[in-house]
């Protein structure tokens, strides 16, 4: 039973072995996703199980419209985003395969890392949602409660504002 379906059919008829085999197919991949956005092992661990919960709270609400993935990586995104709101948290270390994700390869971590932790913080959520999670503008304003042109705009001041730190690396200091 791991087609995905079956086992989403399985999960809202409350079979608790099919509900475990859901959360060990996505566990992963969402913790590693609250994580790139709160920068904190601890906070990403709540957003994971509050993901969770309204996942399979809300799973008849699935339709199919999108991927099961991508509709959960909503989820996941809208926790950590109200988890960021509140508390201001973001990351302190940025993962190698940011750098690389994003197409700053040549650029030392640690200095991309400050200039992340430099942009304001809807820049930098609309940056790690578009160019590394790879939503759509309209994905980013249906998340986020914006507009598809503040979602663009943020985008662009954002990649501005990267490109002027990473050029200039006394901006950084």
């Amino acid at each position: 039973m791991d087609h995905l379906p079956d086992l989403i059919q399985a999960c809202l008829q409350h079979d608790r072995i099919a509900q475990r085999k859901l959360y060990d197919r996505y566990k992963k991949p969402m913790y590693s996703l609250a994580y790139r956005m709160t920068g904190d092992f601890d906070t990403a661990q709540d957003v994971l199980q509050e993901a969770f919960i309204d996942m399979f709270r809300h799973l008849s609400d699935f339709r199919g419209e999108a991927t099961f993935g991508r509709w959960f990586k909503t989820i996941v995104i809208r926790k950590a985003y109200r988890h960021i709101e509140n508390r201001k948290l973001w990351s302190t270390e940025i993962p190698e395969e940011l750098v690389s994700d994003t197409g700053y390869a040549g650029v030392e971590a640690a200095h991309l890392e400050k200039a992340l932790l430099s942009l304001p913080e809807g820049c930098r959520t609309v940056f790690l949602m578009i160019e590394v999670e790879g939503y759509s503008h309209r994905e980013v304003a249906e998340v986020l409660g914006v507009t598809e042109g503040t979602s663009k705009s943020q985008l662009h001041a954002a990649k501005q504002k990267l490109r002027k730190l990473l050029q200039s690396p006394a901006l950084l200091s």
